[in-house]
């Protein structure tokens, strides 16, 4: 019979946790969920936990000013103490400590030093804890509010993705993941509708705090909606061969974008509209069947009015005014309606894409017009002015008759004051005021400083040229004279001594003999 061992199996069981174990794996354990859920840094946890003990603290003894709070290095357990000034007859038991009860703690202590007492938060009655809890709930709350919106800062102006939730006074509530994001009734398409659970796009355009969290507000409507979209569906955009110049949108109707290349082998347009327009169709199936146009940006105004008019084809570009940026357009009599666009649609976001005040007119209406362009003509008026019959001299002697003045009251910038108190004591020609001036007269008027005087002085200088007038007498009139032969006196026609009157002006005349 053959012999058979018997092997007894042999257990462990794993020692039981003391109540000061439990409470720091429970602790340690909450710390990492809070540091892993709600993304908060060790030290956000640190000091939330602090003003929670110190609040319960406060609440119990009245004054948390002699409350420490001490944490191991890897968060598994915190200790709170609770420092006392070591006496002989306890007045204040919360400040103070007996000199025996403290030799329990430290026997080498001496009376008037300080000493560390350990506390238990178990102890705290309820509602100690309860304005604890009350404190550092808010305290997480204010931490999470600030982690989010740091998070979500960087995030505006790009899409997010969200689900419907809930409509409420037009205001559509959105599941935005670890946020609620709201679509405003005046950030949505007319045309679009929605029901619960459905994905939507949208752009996120601002943040709000919220009393619990942050509320992310989105706009469908925006043109950045638009950019981000192309951006994402055209991939020349995000790489920077193509750029978008400008966009303007009307919200579920249409929308006109200005594209151009970095690269001159790169057709800005047929990128955004790719092949067989897939990548445009893909984009107005986001907007619901908005319309998108698609058009070349050009330095040029005449050419970027002409392509932002599209579908429509265009004439001719005139630029009427290029300060005031004012530019007419001249399309077929064919093409008219559909410059013009349903209710002026069309031209109405050309003027915003070009920012020009855009006028359409057909080629019959232009007929007989001057559609020369506002430089064409000024080049062509000074042109005209320099070769035209009309002497250089006589047009300076009628610009310097324009610009004569004669009294005080007329100079630029003069105080009439001043210049009505130099009239009334007869000081009223320039040149009556520049010799009362030197002479000291015009200092004698009553009302009139020196400091009146000498800014007339300044404007005089700054803005009169004195010119001296030629005595009138021709070498003519002393020829003649020397000649024997006689003129009239007022209009120098020839007269001789048997004539009474001049046979030109009718003058009485009268000669005497020297």
């Amino acid at each position: 019979m053959a012999g058979s061992t018997r092997t007894r199996k042999s257990s462990s069981k794993a020692a039981k946790e003391t109540p000061e174990q439990v409470r720091r794996r429970e602790f340690g354990e909450a710390v990492r969920a809070l540091r892993d859920e709600k993304g908060m840094s060790e030290d956000t946890i640190k000091r939330t936990v602090e003003d929670m003990i110190k609040a319960a603290y406060k609440k119990a003894f009245g004054s948390a000013d002699n409350c420490f709070v001490e944490f191991e290095d890897d968060l598994s357990y915190i200790k709170v103490v609770s420092r006392k000034t070591i006496v002989d007859g306890v007045y204040d038991p919360s400040q103070e400590i007996e000199l025996e009860e403290a030799r329990q703690i430290n026997p080498d202590c001496q009376e008037g030093e300080t000493i560390d007492v350990e506390i238990d938060p178990i102890n705290f009655e309820r509602s100690s804890v309860t304005v604890g809890r009350q404190a550092a709930h808010q305290a997480f709350n204010e931490n999470y509010k600030d982690t989010l919106y740091n998070e979500y800062k960087s995030q505006i102006g790009q899409i997010v993705v969200a689900y419907y939730q809930r409509e409420h006074n037009g205001n559509i509530f959105l599941d935005c993941g670890e946020v609620e994001g709201i679509l405003p009734s005046r950030n949505q398409s007319p045309h679009e509708t929605y029901g619960k659970g459905d994905r939507i796009k949208a752009l996120i355009v601002e943040i709000r705090r919220m009393p619990t969290s942050i509320q992310l507000v989105v706009s469908r409507t925006d043109p950045k909606f638009v950019q981000k979209t192309m951006e994402l569906e055209v991939p020349d955009i995000s790489e920077g061969t193509v750029v978008i110049n400008n966009i303007v949108r009307e919200a579920g109707y249409r929308t006109k974008v200005a594209v151009s290349s970095t690269q001159l082998n790169v057709d800005p347009v047929g990128a955004c509209v790719g092949q067989k327009g897939t990548r445009i169709q893909n984009i107005i199936r986001e907007l619901d069947g908005e319309r998108v146009d698609v058009l070349r940006y050009d330095e040029d105004p005449r050419k970027f009015i002409a392509n932002a008019l599209s579908p429509a084809e265009v004439s001719r570009v005139v630029i009427m005014d290029e300060e005031k940026k004012e530019a007419l357009a001249v399309v077929p009599d064919s093409q008219f309606s559909l410059a013009i666009g349903r209710q002026g649609q069309n031209v109405r976001l050309a003027n915003r894409l070009c920012d020009w005040s855009i006028d359409v007119k057909t080629e019959s209406e232009v007929q007989g017009m001057d559609l020369r362009d506002a430089d064409t003509k000024k080049a062509t008026s000074a042109a005209e002015q320099l070769f035209s019959n009309v002497p250089q001299e006589e047009e300076t002697v009628e610009v310097a008759e324009a610009d004569v003045i004669n009294t005080v009251a007329e100079l630029p910038g003069v105080d009439s004051r001043v210049a009505e108190l130099l009239k009334n004591a007869g000081i009223e020609d320039i040149e009556q005021f520049m010799e009362a001036s030197k002479s000291g007269a015009a200092l004698e008027v009553e009302g009139v400083s020196q400091a009146d005087i000498d800014a007339i002085d300044k404007i005089i200088s700054e803005n009169v040229v004195f010119e001296e007038e030629e005595e009138e007498q021709s070498e003519e009139e002393e020829a003649s004279d020397e000649d024997g032969v006689y003129r009239c006196p007022e209009c120098g026609a020839v007269i001789d001594l048997d004539m009474t009157h001049c046979p030109n002006c009718g003058v009485e005349l009268e000669f005497e003999e020297e």
